[in-house]
């Protein structure tokens, strides 16, 4: 099962301001989420959030279409709360208010992948021949 990361550039000297907000997220109504026509697209297994000088980063472990979780994120009542939150200690605003804009940021804040690896795709995993 995949992961992505999203970036955040934020103002330095207010980790513990920020880890406070993180650490009163309101989590998604359901972790399932559906594509554009309304069919089941995944799943949420779970996300993790660092942070270090001016860069935060949120992991977000998921099966399925990773287009359809920024749509799903965008439409999540807590996500909105923690981006208000959040603005203040942005080091450039960005408009997380419409699903669209949301979704743009989302899109374009996603690190690039190069490697993920699992107990799947270990080779000791693999049946004997």
């Amino acid at each position: 099962m995949p992961y992505a990361a999203i970036t955040y550039r934020v103002k330095p000297g207010h980790e513990e301001e920020i880890a406070e907000i993180f650490a009163g997220f309101q989590r998604v109504d359901t972790p399932d989420f559906a594509g554009k026509g309304g069919a089941s697209a995944g799943r949420l297994l779970g996300t993790a959030v660092f942070l270090k000088d001016d860069v935060l980063v949120r992991v977000i472990h998921y099966e399925g279409d990773f287009s359809a979780v920024a749509r799903h994120m965008a439409a999540q009542k807590g996500v909105h709360v923690l981006e208000e939150k959040l603005a203040p200690y942005l080091a450039e605003q960005r408009e997380t208010r419409s699903g669209e804009g949301f979704a743009a940021y989302f899109r374009d804040a996603t690190m690039r992948t190069v490697s993920q690896l699992t107990i799947d795709t270990h080779p000791a995993a693999a049946p004997a021949s």
